[in-house]
């Protein structure tokens, strides 16, 4: 036992067509000896099991997933990105096709079988048309069907194929031997209608579903693609060398020139700059790095170039550790559709042996008709059984739903995290580009000489400067560039340079200490008045005195106050989590009307944070904007992103509000609420459907009155099930969002 190695690995999973696949392979390889956890992601088709290595392996783990019916890869190619998006474009463009060729075809079966029965061939125009659809648009359904039986266990597709099938067969048995029926005093009809229409309508679940599950993984790709593939190399000799980020080892030298990502995490070792760490901190100012600095993968670097020793490299670095934690987060979760799967692997046997059991009876209580009888209410069973309405229960809801939100500038991806909406008792808001606009700009110019060419040369030296706040006071005020010499940074204080033979400078207190100017109380009160408000304050000065200063900082949104202020009403914690320093994070929750806070947060504190929120039995809403929010995101029960922040931020998140406007957040919660709501009731018509018509179409009523289900009346029947809740998604649309209340206890 002393060898025992613990690891852990990823494997992509093939065959899985339902969340019950899922929950199938997951239960397979959980009973595997040696293994120790095993959590299947249906979303991203994966298992990441950890096991021991002496008593289990790759190679066994894929046997005993091969015997359940399904598939391991284990001998894992690394594959370009590229080239794996092209495989999986291919692959979700094969299923639109597909789709839209069942519906092409289904359409003019359904048009004949309801209104043109009279017209020449009309059911043998049916069968031609429908035999495609159902043995090559829908073949998948039989095949993963067949599978299942094979392996004792059944699933929405097992469903599907037997409806589908028993339709088609009875059609066709019915189109070239009617007189079996005719003799029996029984007109006979064919139903290849109903067998068309039931694929294309689950195709189209299906092509929606895989829409879904896309956007899930492409959050991965774009963290992944934060990383160079290339990067430069300082050989001993002092030489230049390009190589591929594979190649980087601990304590190698690179060299990192203006513009470029950063590779892996280290620290300065010569040269200076300002990096773009937004990425991570979500933090708006970028960062000053000199010897002794530490850098981070993924970061932008700006201007200046420098060289760094690698530190942690692959997936020790902090970048890999966001994608893991976004990783796993998301894999603890599973869709709301896993219901209908779950509920479907019962249903199917149940209405399976209601349909035997149905014809076992009618032979035996009604001798002479009992065998006509009885095939004609096996089959009813299967039809009116279809599973049509589960198909449309959830994707029509969330179609209708993400088009209302579109309209009010709020962007649902998928059903995931709507279940828990309702149950929403702490909002967790990132600070900067969530509550704050996100980019530094001047609140306040104070001037004590104010003359035009004054006000140019301010704007002429921060025009020169490399100075990330810089940039805000040149936007403020829009000068006309003089031509400055003898211009010079002073590192860490800010710039000086001369014009018309005189001096002046820029930067902040400790320049003007340096270069022997007095600051007036005056002038220290009114720079105190806005550094209590956390604003950074920048001096302007000549050779003898102060000549203005600058207030900058990240304003708060017009609209976060009134949000907060709504959400608290409402009985929702509000707390804020930023990477900025005490004294900031104290003024901007000041301001915001925020009484719980946390600075100098961390990505992996984030996500902690809500973790120990989670334990503590709250129901977390996380709203972010930046990529050091992935992860709190995902780790959230609902995920909020803003529109204007970052991509990522967006993908990880199960909502995203366009305008970035807080107060779209009640919102978004009560629209959340109502979708659930709604996916809700046509499950439970989808289902009172099924209990009420399978014993009317067994023959119940027939003892009572002598009514008899027609397979032809079962198809309508199926239909207006598809109809009445399609009609109940439909009704969203009319819902209003402002005037009932987001949250009802």
């Amino acid at each position: 036992m002393a060898n025992n190695k613990i690891v852990k690995q990823t494997f992509p999973v093939l065959e899985m067509s339902c969340a019950a696949c899922a929950a199938r392979v997951d239960k397979t390889l959980n009973k595997q000896p040696g293994v120790l956890s095993a959590t299947v992601n249906y979303a991203a088709a994966t298992a990441t099991v950890e096991y021991d290595t002496s008593l289990c392996s790759p190679e066994a783990l894929k046997a005993a997933i091969q015997k359940a019916g399904y598939d391991l890869i284990v001998d894992i190619q690394p594959q370009e990105p590229e080239e794996a998006e092209h495989t999986h474009t291919e692959k979700l463009h094969h299923q639109k096709v597909r789709t839209i060729w069942a519906i092409l075809l289904s359409l003019p079966i359904a048009l004949i079988g309801m209104f043109f029965m009279d017209i020449p061939y009309a059911n043998y125009i049916m069968w031609i048309l429908s035999t495609p659809v159902v043995f090559w648009l829908g073949r998948d359904f039989y095949i993963n069907a067949w599978k299942q039986l094979k392996h004792r266990s059944a699933n929405m597709d097992t469903l599907v194929a037997n409806s589908t099938g028993i339709a088609y067969l009875f059609s066709l048995f019915n189109l070239f031997y009617p007189e079996f029926w005719l003799e029996r005093g029984v007109q006979p009809h064919v139903y290849f209608e109903a067998a068309s229409v039931i694929i294309a309508f689950i195709l189209l679940g299906r092509l929606l579903e895989a829409r879904a599950k896309d956007n899930t993984s492409a959050a991965i790709k774009k963290l992944i693609g934060l990383q160079p593939k290339t990067v430069t190399l300082l050989t001993p000799d002092g030489k230049q060398q390009e190589v591929s980020i594979e190649q980087i080892r601990v304590h190698d030298t690179l060299l990192v020139k203006p513009g470029e990502k950063i590779a892996v995490d280290g620290m300065v070792c010569e040269g200076n700059s300002y990096v773009d760490e937004s990425m991570l901190s979500g933090e708006p100012v970028p960062v000053y790095k000199e010897k002794g600095s530490r850098v981070f993968a993924g970061t932008i670097n700006q201007k200046g170039s420098f060289q760094f020793k690698a530190e942690k490299v692959g997936s020790d670095t902090m970048l890999a550790h966001i994608i893991h934690m976004v990783q796993e987060a998301q894999g603890s979760k599973a869709p709301v559709q896993k219901l209908v799967d779950k509920i479907a692997g019962i249903f199917v046997p149940v209405i399976l042996s209601i349909a035997l059991l149905s014809f076992v009876l009618w032979l035996i209580l009604a001798p002479e008709n009992g065998f006509t009888h009885g095939l004609l209410a096996a089959v009813t069973v299967l039809i009116i059984a279809c599973p049509c309405a589960l198909g449309l229960a959830t994707p029509t809801a969330i179609m209708v739903g993400i088009g209302k939100g579109a309209e009010q500038g709020i962007l649902i991806k998928d059903a995931e995290s709507l279940e828990t909406a309702k149950r929403i008792d702490t909002i967790v808001l990132d600070k900067t580009g969530t509550i704050t606009e996100g980019q530094p700009t001047v609140n306040h110019m104070v001037w004590w000489n104010n003359s035009e060419e004054i006000r140019n040369i301010f704007y002429s030296l921060e025009k020169l400067s490399e100075h990330p706040l810089a940039n805000a006071v040149t936007h403020h005020l829009k000068g006309e560039f003089l031509p400055l010499t003898k211009f010079e940074s002073l590192t860490g204080q800010g710039v000086k340079a001369s014009f018309n033979n005189q001096y002046y400078l820029a930067g902040n207190e400790q320049l003007l200490k340096t270069q022997g100017i007095r600051i007036s109380s005056e002038q220290e009160e009114t720079a105190a008045t806005f550094t209590h408000d956390a604003q950074t304050i920048i001096w302007f000065a000549d050779e003898k005195q102060v000549l203005g200063i600058a207030a900058i900082s990240d304003r708060i949104k017009e609209t976060s106050r009134e949000a907060i202020s709504l959400l608290q009403q409402q009985g929702i914690d509000v707390v804020m989590l930023t990477g900025d320093n005490p004294s900031t994070a104290q003024a901007i929750a000041r301001q915001a009307g925020i009484n719980h806070y946390q600075a100098e947060v961390l990505p992996q504190q984030k996500a902690a944070y809500i973790k120990s929120l989670q334990q503590k039995g709250k129901c977390v809403a996380m709203v972010g904007d930046g990529i050091n929010d992935s992860a709190a995101l995902a780790q959230a029960d609902l995920s909020i992103a803003m529109g204007k922040g970052s991509d990522i931020a967006m993908d990880v998140a199960k909502i995203t509000l366009i305008s970035s406007d807080l107060t779209k957040i009640p919102e978004a919660i009560r629209l959340s609420a109502l979708t659930v709501r709604t996916i809700r009731q046509n499950l439970f018509w989808a289902f009172i459907y099924n209990l009420i018509g399978v014993p009317v179409a067994a023959g119940i009523l027939f003892p009572i009155n002598g009514f008899l289900l027609n397979p032809m009346l079962a198809g309508a029947a199926m239909a207006m099930s598809s109809v009445s809740v399609v009609t109940n998604s439909l009704r969203l649309r009319n819902k209003p969002l402002r005037k009932e209340k987001v949250r009802t206890k």
